[in-house]
């Protein structure tokens, strides 16, 4: 036998093994199956008010989208829906970075559920001006409250909205409310000048305090102190109980300070921790005395009166906006007036008019 013959068949190589595709194709059909159905309106205000949560969610992200094919459609939900969005309670809740949101809303929402009511939470994460993307991590940092069968909780982006507010929250508000919830918290992103937004949309106005962190009343403007119903000092418990009582003190002399509130309610300071659950319970129900003593003196029904007309005017000030970036003239023009500005061939008013004229000749 030829020996150099034998050693090279030896080393023959194999034939591959045929590999498995990267994605299951049963799972793609299945998906493809499983894609997501497209409501009519009519479909979609059904199910929010039989209180399907998947087309709830479904009718959220539509209002939200920036798309011009999405307006119309989310404007009949909201009109349709909001024949059935006025029995509820709505409290915006606010505070100092730190003062620990999240966790005081995980556990009063805990306690509202417990009393048998329905609870939405429409958190707001903050987007990046960068990528404009955003984290949306309340659902993770409410893990008992976000698989409650009372509670749903939305997280949604600022979108760049100045006050920390969603864009859409407004319509998120009388969706979930046209669900059936009856309790609905905003969660803002924190204190700042433009808080004035979340005052607008909702009946309780909350503001968490952290006590210990410094000059209580430095790192607060006073407009939101104004604002306030209630104020709450958190993180209350083991060596800070005696810190958080003199920052009670400190804050309720402050209110003293300031006008009366048209409510005619006269706002009170707390403390509480909501590890130990601890003056949970209370802050609820001088909730409930709120609302009490609102409804009773009217001031309840005109408050929303009001923020009617805010809705209003920002709709107005929201379809204009939308109108002039999604015009195909205004937008073929846009990156040829931006680079004349970075270029300083114009200046920010006269590229401002040169844009508003390209409109405006296309509507009149």
């Amino acid at each position: 036998m030829d020996k150099k013959k034998e050693y090279s068949g030896a080393l023959k190589v194999q034939e591959p093994i045929p590999q498995p595709p990267s994605v299951n194709p049963d799972i793609l059909k299945h998906s493809r199956q499983k894609k997501r159905k497209k409501y009519s309106a009519d479909e979609f205000v059904s199910g929010i008010l039989s209180g399907n949560r998947t087309i709830l969610s479904q009718a959220i992200t539509l209002v939200e989208s920036s798309l011009p094919e999405h307006y119309e459609t989310a404007q009949t939900i909201i009109e349709k829906c909001l024949p059935h969005s006025t029995k509820s309670i709505r409290i915006g809740i606010t505070g100092v970075p730190g003062a620990g949101k999240s966790r005081f809303i995980e556990t009063l929402g805990l306690h509202i559920t417990g009393e048998g009511r329905k609870l939405a939470v429409l958190t707001i994460d903050p987007s990046s001006e960068q990528t404009k993307g955003s984290i949306l991590g309340d659902k993770t940092r409410m893990e008992q409250l976000s698989v409650h069968p009372r509670a749903f909780i939305r997280p949604s982006p600022t979108a760049g909205t100045l006050g920390g507010v969603a864009r859409k929250t407004r319509e998120t508000i009388i969706l979930c409310e046209a669900a059936g919830f009856d309790t609905i918290i905003i969660e803002t992103v924190g204190v700042g000048q433009s808080e004035t937004t979340v005052h607008s949309m909702v009946d309780f106005f909350l503001l968490l305090m952290l006590a210990g962190a410094g000059d209580e009343l430095q790192g607060i403007k006073r407009g939101i102190m104004e604002m306030a119903d209630l104020i709450a000092i958190t993180k209350a418990d083991g060596g800070n109980k005696i810190v958080a009582e003199n920052a009670r003190v400190l804050y309720q002399n402050a209110l003293h300070l300031f006008p009366k509130k048209p409510s005619g309610w006269v706002p009170l300071v707390h403390t509480c921790s909501a590890v130990n659950n601890t003056g949970i319970k209370e802050i609820w129900e001088l909730m409930l005395q709120y609302f009490t003593f609102t409804i009773d003196s009217g001031y309840f029904d005109t408050f929303r009166k009001e923020q009617a007309v805010v809705r209003m005017h920002n709709t107005i000030l929201e379809y204009l906006n939308n109108s002039f970036y999604n015009q195909e003239e205004v937008k073929l023009q846009l990156p040829e007036i931006e680079k004349q500005l970075n270029e300083g061939m114009i200046t920010s008013y006269g590229a401002a008019i040169k844009l508003l004229n390209k409109y405006f000749e296309r509507h009149t």
